[in-house]
């Protein structure tokens, strides 16, 4: 069989330029399949690496969100990670990431988030056949979880918030859900923010008041379920923020506060937005190392409780195709898509969601 060549998206060095390297990608073995990737979504995560705000460890190629449509299936491959048949032309849903399965966290704990041999696909040499999504074909391999999207159900409904879902979904399991009727404040409303409102919102959340910015992705937030925005740009000094949130909740703050703005100083305004008894869930600060105050006098005598959650499991992609499945005709989830680039323009890509001009943008590689 002749071997396919494939263009791919490289970062060599933080701060270079994007390259376009065509490399050749192996038919399917064993239990590895190949897919042509449909979209890949562009994720602010890409954008710490090519700012070198998380460690780089080689050139590698980009992006860890990703449709694609079955190509070749290894001879040991006749299902997705559900065990629903897959076969050539089908389109699958996946995340770049392999657990070890043989360490305490994936077998003692059941959580793969927390396998110290997590495998991130993307972080592969560049040269080596790519799972990352930044590419015309990626290779699937055994112990890589992908699932099956269903037809009926649009592709753009599920990368338009491309890891953001799994992770969301996985972040409220942890913090053991929002009830009914309750206030909820998400911080940040990139597509990790926008997951939390909408999953807020399916929950039976009372009031949703969202902290962010630019207008479009406000916009997006209510069209999701958000009752309330403050614009960060229009309300740039903290104090205000807080006398709002205070002001629409009879000065008790909210009962579930999310952080989903990926900046440090949103710990410290998120903790003053808890009420008594409440819930802090920390999603986005993974890439954002540094100290803040914190009074334990407080979290101690209001009896609160804060939750950090990163990454997802399997089962949370496979909720996630659930979500954009029974979701997307009830709310504009194909819509958050707001921007999409060719392969040679991930360059321009990565600029784009650093101005936060997009509400998400995705890679539509051929």
């Amino acid at each position: 069989m002749t071997m396919r060549m494939a263009k791919r998206a490289v970062l060599v060095e933080p701060g270079a330029p994007i390259e376009i390297w065509d490399c050749p990608v192996p038919p399917a073995s064993g239990g590895d399949i190949v897919v042509a990737v449909e979209m890949a979504g562009v994720c602010g995560t890409d954008h710490h690496y090519s700012l070198g705000e998380v460690e780089l460890p080689g050139p590698m190629v980009l992006g860890h969100e990703g449709i694609g449509r079955v190509e070749e299936l290894g001879p040991d491959v006749s299902t997705d990670y559900a065990g629903e048949k897959i076969e050539p032309g089908d389109l699958v849903y996946w995340v770049p990431l392999r657990p070890c399965h043989r360490c305490h966290a994936c077998t003692v704990l059941e959580d793969t988030s927390l396998c110290p041999n997590l495998s991130p696909g993307r972080f592969r040499a560049a040269e080596l056949p790519p799972s990352a999504t930044y590419t015309e074909f990626a290779v699937l391999p055994a112990g890589m979880a992908y699932f099956r999207v269903p037809p009926g159900t649009p592709p753009e409904a599920v990368i338009a918030f491309g890891c953001a879902m799994p992770t969301m979904l996985h972040a409220m399991e942890r913090l053991g859900g929002v009830e009914y009727g309750q206030s909820v404040v998400v911080q940040g409303c990139g597509p990790v923010g926008l997951a939390a409102v909408l999953l807020s919102r399916l929950a039976g959340a009372g009031d949703i008041t969202v902290i962010g910015g630019p207008p479009a992705r406000l916009k997006m937030a209510e069209r999701l379920g958000a009752t309330a925005t403050i614009d960060i740009g229009a309300a740039p000094d903290s104090e205000e923020r807080f006398a709002a949130i205070m002001a629409a909740s009879a000065n008790r703050g909210a009962e579930v506060v999310i952080e989903a703005a990926g900046k440090l100083p949103a710990f410290e305004e998120g903790m003053r937005l808890v009420a008594r008894g409440g819930r802090y869930l920390v999603v986005g600060l993974w890439s954002a190392p540094g100290s803040t105050p914190l009074e334990p006098r407080r979290v101690n005598n209001a009896n609160l409780r804060i939750i950090g959650s990163a990454l997802s499991r399997p089962k949370h992609l496979h909720q996630a195709i659930a979500v954009a499945r029974s979701c997307h005709q009830r709310f504009p989830l194909a819509e958050v898509v707001s921007h999409r680039f060719s392969l040679d323009q991930s360059q321009q890509a990565l600029e784009a969601l650093g101005r936060l001009e997009t509400v998400k943008a995705v890679i539509v590689p051929r």
